[in-house]
């Protein structure tokens, strides 16, 4: 399903927000549901002098509302390599969350010698998520259903958060993605397998889950990341759920930036 509007034809540099002047640099890409504010909750966090962060608006999110295309996480790929161009920046390490895991993965395939180290945040496998039968249907509804998706977000966070936080992520999502490209990139996420152009890289990982997330769990990243990647590590998050950056912040920028302290200048 293609976005409508105006749709570039190739790579376009994304809006982002920069934060610290470290010399390890580092693109964190958000999800389905969130725009690049979804790391709002750690930028004041984040050790700005040894990394430099770029988190961008992939297409059809907050500033780049009105740049369409596929909004695929293919062509995500090929954006974040523009972005990092732009910022002079010949290699990097990568943050995904939830659909950001993906697109993180896309950009391996695509540069695999420009990539440092990547750290996926209760992310999507290279092999898609399956959704069959009525969860396919409420998830391809969300995009004009706001109830559908409080229902998502209630699920993924274990039904154990506030309505008014629930609603509160609702409406973030609602006014920062377009309809059109919130259903797109779905299909992208969800369906495309890719798992056998990622199988065996040595790039080294860190996948990071909350306990609380029934689909995106441990298990399901033993089952697929960790097979996957040789240099693969598995932490879990206690209290989290799909959204460790607002659910459990400063852990979560602890086990991030460990981490990538860990790379000491490949």
């Amino acid at each position: 399903m293609a976005a409508a509007g105006a749709a570039s034809s190739g790579p376009v540099v994304l809006p982002c927000t920069r934060v610290g002047e470290g010399p390890h640099h580092v693109i964190a890409v958000h999800g389905w549901f969130a725009d690049r504010g979804a790391y709002g909750p750690v930028l004041d966090i984040l050790d700005r002098e040894a990394f430099s962060y770029a988190v961008p608006d992939l297409r059809g999110y907050g500033e780049a509302r009105e740049v369409f295309g596929a909004c695929s996480t293919s062509e995500a790929a090929g954006d974040i390599l523009a972005l990092a161009d732009s910022l002079g920046w010949d290699r990097f390490s990568l943050v995904g969350h939830s659909m950001g895991g993906s697109v993180i993965q896309r950009v391996l395939v695509a540069a695999p010698e420009r990539v440092r180290r990547m750290v996926g945040l209760a992310p999507v496998p290279a092999a898609g998520v399956p959704l069959q039968g009525e969860q396919w249907e409420l998830f391809a509804g969300a995009a004009e259903s706001p109830a559908g998706r409080k229902m998502i977000i209630d699920f993924s966070t274990g039904g154990r958060r506030p309505d008014t936080w629930v609603d509160l992520m609702v409406e973030r999502s609602l006014a920062c993605v377009a309809p059109e490209a919130f259903r797109s990139w779905l299909d992208s996420w969800a369906l495309e397998d890719f798992h056998e152009q990622v199988r065996g890289a040595k790039v080294p990982v860190r996948v990071v889950v909350g306990d609380g997330d029934p689909s995106l769990s441990a298990e399901r990243m033993r089952e697929t990341w960790l097979q996957w990647y040789p240099a693969a590590e598995l932490v879990e998050l206690p209290g989290a759920g799909h959204y460790p950056v607002d659910e459990t912040p400063l852990e979560t920028v602890r086990v991030i930036e460990d981490f990538l302290h860990a790379d000491v200048g490949r």
